[in-house]
């Protein structure tokens, strides 16, 4: 299982036939609602306020009032003390509550004070677990230590799903890649995620690929319907697009929907709004319009 070798100048061209696909109209609009309802909408920065999470649900429920059929984002991403604060502003919503937890984002932390940390999030409400795997043992060779500490945040999860960031910026080759992506995934991911957002670089085209193989070839052996993160570096509504086809092409039609997909990049909500605002009314609003937050 642990000795996948992937060919990077192929992944490349694979990446780049997909990424040339043009699309109709119609369905781009299809693809920029259906990029909008993936979106899990993320403040993590230590200036963190309650105003500020309040703030960034209320856009969350609230994307653009004059276009009241929109979708809404699959989720507000916060740090473990926001998310009672989360929670109780996105009541009455079907606005899932994400926490990061198991000393994001380094990861530097004993597995019980993990554990203890999951718990405790999981109690305040948080629908989704977004851990860090502990890149130093996964580098140092130390693939059980990696797999054992993914199991043990499973469970302490409860009902809550699992989203295991490799932060494959730190992982250095696609081989490695490949080899995170069927770790966490044997080892009870729910999804398998890119990036914490604070190393470069994060998302790209050729880890996104290599990390849809693996689940691809995970479901064939188990049947098992793992999702898929990518965070940070994806801005634009083109590269959304891009990424759906992508999605298409190697997992197929199951995986277009929030269960199975996720974006961890708040900057793309505001240009798939302008995207949606063009295409309705031949228009752009100025970014202005909308809110950074």
């Amino acid at each position: 299982m642990y000795n996948q070798t992937i060919d990077q100048i192929n992944t490349q061209e694979r990446v780049a036939r997909l990424f040339s696909r043009s699309i109709k109209k119609e369905s781009k609009v299809q693809a920029l609602h259906l990029a909008l309802s993936m979106i899990d909408l993320t403040t993590l920065e230590g200036k963190d306020s309650p105003g500020k999470v309040k703030q960034l649900c209320y856009k969350a429920s609230h994307l653009h009032d004059n276009f009241p059929n929109l979708p809404h984002v699959a989720a507000i991403c916060v740090y473990p003390p926001m998310v009672s604060i989360a929670k109780k502003a996105l009541e009455g919503t079907k606005i899932n509550v994400a926490s990061v937890a198991t000393a994001f984002p380094s990861g530097m932390a004993n597995l019980q004070a993990k554990l203890e940390e999951v718990k405790s999030v999981v109690n305040e409400g948080a629908d989704e677990i977004d851990m860090v795997i502990s890149r130093g043992k996964f580098l140092s060779g130390e693939y059980q230590y990696v797999s054992d500490e993914i199991t043990q945040v499973k469970e302490a999860c409860g009902k809550a799903h699992l989203k295991v960031i490799l932060e494959t910026g730190e992982l250095v080759t696609l081989d490695n890649v490949r080899l995170a992506s069927d770790i966490a995934m044997k080892a009870g991911a729910d999804f398998i995620k890119t990036s914490t957002g604070k190393v470069s670089p994060s998302a790209t085209p050729p880890v996104v690929l290599t990390m849809l193989e693996a689940i691809r070839d995970f479901n064939n052996k188990t049947g098992k319907q793992i999702g898929m993160k990518p965070a940070g570096g994806i801005g634009t509504a083109k590269q959304a697009i891009q990424y759906l086809v992508m999605i298409n092409e190697t997992l197929g039609s199951d995986w277009l929907s929030p269960n199975l997909f996720r974006f961890g990049a708040s900057s793309l909500a505001n240009d798939i709004l302008m995207q949606i605002v063009k295409q309705s009314t031949g228009n752009y609003q100025s970014k202005d319009y909308f809110s950074i937050d």
